[in-house]
């Protein structure tokens, strides 16, 4: 697995931390995996198709 780094606003560091304290997922790190992988699912074709296109097309 790869590593990344980002930065995220204090409310959202604290919101993803009470995630955690409330069970919904074992650590932030998760939680944040978790909502990249529905982000990706949500985007990710449309966004590929676009790439082939440009691809195709340049």
């Amino acid at each position: 697995m790869d590593r990344i780094t980002i930065r995220l606003p204090r409310q959202q560091v604290e919101m993803l931390e009470k995630l955690v304290e409330a069970g919904e997922f074992p650590t932030v790190s998760e939680a944040v995996r978790y909502s990249v992988r529905a982000l990706l699912e949500k985007y990710g074709d449309r966004v590929m198709r676009e790439a082939d296109q440009i691809s195709f097309n340049g």
